[in-house]
């Protein structure tokens, strides 16, 4: 799994203008869908929300990880989005999140998504990644820390 094939600037939202967890969803599924990652943004926001329905995907710390696997998606992407100010999500630890990790994969099993949201979930837990993230000024430096981690 090469995550520079998985994320670009173009999957990036430095500042998400929702105050709502499903708001923020629709602004991160209008970024997969304008760069040809997924064919119909409401099938797969279905999607993002039935998964939702099985159990949180807010970890805790200001971290979550809503992903799906569709029929509408294209390719395994990741897309990522910050709130400076936290958004409600039912996280955890009853936290706001502030760093939100998008995996949109293609239906059927691929090992790539798993190993992906895992990894995620390592890197978060670490203090520093998480403060890096929220202190990057620009989506060149998201990326970087992004890829440094995987």
């Amino acid at each position: 799994m090469e995550i520079q094939n998985l994320i670009n600037e173009n999957l990036i939202i430095m500042n998400l203008e929702s105050n709502v967890k499903e708001d923020a969803f629709r602004e991160i599924i209008e970024i997969l869908a304008k760069n040809n990652k997924i064919t119909s943004k409401d099938v797969f926001f279905e999607t993002i929300l039935s998964r939702e329905e099985e159990g949180p995907t807010g970890l805790g710390r200001g971290i979550a990880i809503p992903h799906g696997k569709s029929e509408v998606v294209n390719e395994l992407t990741l897309a990522f989005g910050r709130s400076k100010n936290g958004i409600e999500y039912n996280s955890l630890d009853q936290k706001p999140v502030n760093l939100f990790f998008m995996v949109a994969d293609y239906k059927g099993f691929s090992p790539d998504y798993l190993k992906m949201v895992s990894k995620l979930v390592s890197k978060m837990r670490v203090d520093e990644n998480r403060q890096a993230l929220l202190d990057a000024k620009s989506k060149t430096e998201v990326l970087e820390i992004i890829y440094k981690l995987f």
